[in-house]
């Protein structure tokens, strides 16, 4: 053991990635980034996040220092960086952003032509910036294929050899995507040794997920089932997870309890706790009612997410025409979200024949995230995909049934109430069948007023907090840090 650190006691961290909760979100990503940190500086770690300058909101409501500047190639192109800090740790833990004018200089995170180039670059800036720390980190944390690239940055490229020797861990959040790139585009690293070309190819093409599954020490997915799902369904990753199986581990996704609290959500007006969760509920379900046209003494069944094929949001609009003819028009439904045009279109096409019984918002709304957790009798969740899944943790939180498909981390967090102590509705397929049967199973338990209030305070009395989470990449750490 060195003098300079005790590794039990202390470490420090940088987590790396391109979405952290409130600078930028676009999904769980961005969730996840935004607690872990937290919870790791509680136990005494020194947790920081580096991440692209976006032009946010966050950006501008806030005060920085600049702490690096430097510059690099990438292929033939000469970009300069900056590196700024948020001054106060107001999220909890050390917050830096990377700037670089003409790539990372928007406001959106993804979506862009010149995506293989933003995240590239914004990878080796911070490769480089380590390279110039007087000291060294213990780990750093990748999420996703936006950082995949930097294990191998350090391992391999000549510039950054000296990093080799710090520990590198990677969390995949959803393997659908990896960041293929051609190999016309290998110039873009800097320098590195064309030996080791296996370590970036995949299927003939550079693919950073894939080449950090390979460098990395240890490879976590955020839940033990999705970890198991990799080795036959990971968009053609499926022999590198069965390989590499020995240093991958599922570590289930935690929420930041203080952040989502319905007895001090500031998001919204009506808060309550276990004791009060009727009354709680009742008032926040009013506001929604109210403002969407809704029936009150209905129950609520709501979706929030991405209106993507992974989430099987292209299901909802049958699902939902089915349940309202065929179940006698004896729920509401409300959806908040953004995807694929035509899904939106389908669903905003719906309020008119479907009205007082549907309604929908279109686009992405935390506040009204909030109020619909808290208002809502039931939360669907028909995934096709869910590395983990938090909407469904939330929702517990707030006391609002989830309906689940049994998949990846919603296999891992609901039991369904056909089980000993079960408080979910699962179901096997991503069907509009399925979905409708679930509806009709849960009108049926809505029935049931004495076990839904039962349910509802079960739920809310379950613990998905970060701590436990949090210890366990603790332990993931130690193992793999040379002393």
């Amino acid at each position: 053991m060195t003098a300079a650190k005790t590794f039990a006691n202390f470490m420090e961290i940088i987590h790396v990635s391109a979405e952290c909760y409130p600078v930028a979100k676009a999904g769980g990503l961005g969730d996840v980034v935004g607690a872990l940190p937290k919870y790791q500086q509680q136990l005494g770690h020194d947790a920081k996040v580096v991440m692209p300058m976006y032009r946010t909101k966050f950006l501008y409501d806030n005060k920085f220092d600049v702490v690096h500047k430097g510059s690099f190639y990438m292929g033939p192109m000469w970009f300069n960086y900056t590196i700024i800090k948020e001054q106060t740790n107001k999220l909890g833990f050390g917050l830096y952003l990377v700037d670089i004018n003409g790539l990372l200089d928007r406001e959106g995170i993804y979506g862009y032509g010149d995506d293989a180039e933003r995240f590239t670059a914004f990878q080796i800036a911070v490769v480089d910036w380590l390279s110039h720390w007087e000291h060294r980190p213990d780990i750093v944390h990748v999420h996703d294929y936006h950082a995949g690239l930097i294990p191998f940055i350090m391992q391999y490229s000549y510039a950054y050899r000296h990093l080799s020797y710090i520990q590198t861990v990677l969390t995949i959040h959803n393997a659908q995507y990896q960041g293929w790139m051609g190999w016309n585009k290998s110039n873009y690293l800097p320098e590195w040794d064309t030996w080791e070309w296996g370590k970036l190819d995949w299927n003939n093409s550079i693919n950073p997920l894939a080449s950090a599954v390979k460098c990395v020490a240890r490879v976590t997915t955020v839940s033990q089932s999705y970890l198991e799902e990799l080795r036959y369904n990971s968009n053609g990753l499926e022999d590198l997870f069965e390989y590499e199986k020995g240093k991958c581990l599922g570590i289930l996704n935690g929420i930041d309890t203080v952040i989502w609290n319905p007895e001090t959500d500031t998001y919204i007006d009506n808060n309550y706790s276990v004791k009060t969760v009727l009354e709680g509920k009742l008032a926040n379900k009013e506001v929604l009612c109210r403002e969407f046209n809704l029936d009150i003494h209905k129950p609520l069944f709501i979706f929030i997410g991405r209106l993507v094929g992974e989430k099987a949001a292209d299901l909802l609009p049958q699902a939902i025409y089915d349940a309202v003819y065929h179940l006698e028009g004896k729920m509401n439904f409300l959806v908040l979200g953004s995807g694929e045009p035509h899904v939106e279109w389908e669903l905003e096409n719906m309020k008119t024949p479907l009205m007082g019984y549907y309604n929908s918002k279109i686009g992405y709304n935390e506040k009204l995230s909030h109020v619909m957790y808290a208002g809502a009798d039931f939360l669907l969740m028909p995934s096709r995909v869910e590395p983990c899944g938090l909407n469904q943790m939330y929702a517990m939180r707030y006391g609002t049934v989830p309906i689940v498909r049994n998949t990846g981390g919603l296999k891992d967090t609901v039991i369904d109430i056909g089980e000993p102590g079960g408080y979910g509705i699962k179901f096997n397929d991503a069907k509009v069948w399925d979905i409708t049967y679930s509806i009709h199973r849960a009108l049926e338990l809505y029935g049931q007023t004495k076990k839904m209030n039962e349910i509802r305070k079960t739920l809310m009395a379950l613990d998905n907090s970060w701590e436990t989470s949090a210890q366990r990449y603790t332990e993931v750490y130690e193992s793999v840090i040379k002393v």
